[in-house]
């Protein structure tokens, strides 16, 4: 049964807000061992309960975090890409299954090397006063890390990539692409900012919201640059054309000849996941 009129959108805009209330609510739910020692970390003053709710978080997050906040993003893809009647729950474990490992192995690098700047940031910042300028470098660094775990979650649930591909092409794209990234990063902000003040509009729709945000940038950045490359391939075949019109028949069959397949194997390098 279809409603139309005020009553067809109330119903649909509380489809939208299951949708984003449910997605949330596993993504909760599988990634509850670090929200709860980020709880227990915000509870605690001691500095040693600190320092130990910090290294709990980083020791977890790879096994739980990443994996959930993977199968986050394989929903939302589905939403950005126009098909918003997904059955979420399959799809939602169907995908923590899938990406576990990908996303465990990425999770543990993120971790380590997020760590690494940290203490040197924190190091050459305190320690050395004459070379904070490191400091700053590794702060820039961090941030840029850090902020490209949008890029990263969002290719793992797009292409078919090894997971050194992923991270090296996750933060590509945060440098060679800021624009989008930057959107991300506020409205994602605006989001945690809403939330600070309605704490349940965070445990409703928090990661569900940026999520979604995070992807639908991804997607235009890439459909973008897909665009482009189009272009640059139409280009290029109408120069080749254009410059094998003086080739004599032999030589140009020749060259069309060539390696069949060429271009499906480069295109496929990165295939896009259904």
């Amino acid at each position: 049964m279809e409603f139309k009129g005020a009553m067809g959108g109330i119903y649909r805009l509380t489809e939208w807000i299951t949708r984003f209330a449910y997605s949330n609510i596993l993504w909760l739910v599988c990634s509850s061992p670090f929200f709860f020692f980020l709880v227990t970390r915000l509870m605690v003053t001691g500095v040693n309960e600190s320092l130990q709710m910090n290294w709990a978080m980083g020791i977890v997050a790879p096994f739980t975090l990443f994996p959930a906040t993977a199968a986050l993003f394989a929903v939302v893809r589905k939403w950005v890409m126009g098909d918003p009647d997904v059955k979420i729950f399959s799809l939602f474990f169907r995908s923590y299954k899938e990406n576990y490992k990908q996303s465990m192995i990425g999770g543990i690098f993120y971790v380590l090397l997020l760590v690494i700047m940290m203490v040197d940031y924190t190091v050459y910042m305190t320690q050395f006063k004459n070379m904070q300028i490191i400091g700053i470098v590794m702060l820039i660094l961090l941030i840029v890390l850090f902020v490209s775990l949008f890029n990263f979650f969002s290719m793992i649930v797009h292409y078919h990539m090894n997971i050194r591909q992923i991270m090296k092409n996750a933060v590509l794209i945060t440098i060679i692409r800021p624009f989008r990234v930057i959107a991300t990063v506020l409205g994602s902000a605006v989001v945690l900012f809403i939330g600070s003040k309605y704490p349940a509009l965070i445990f409703f729709f928090g990661g569900s919201l940026i999520a979604y945000w995070a992807f639908f940038n991804f997607y235009a950045t890439f459909t973008k640059m897909q665009e482009q490359a189009e272009r640059i391939k139409q280009k290029e075949l109408e120069e080749q054309e254009a410059a094998g019109a003086g080739i004599d028949l032999e030589a140009s069959s020749d060259a069309a000849g060539g390696e069949p397949g060429d271009g499906d194997r480069r295109s496929g390098e990165a295939t896009r996941k259904d």
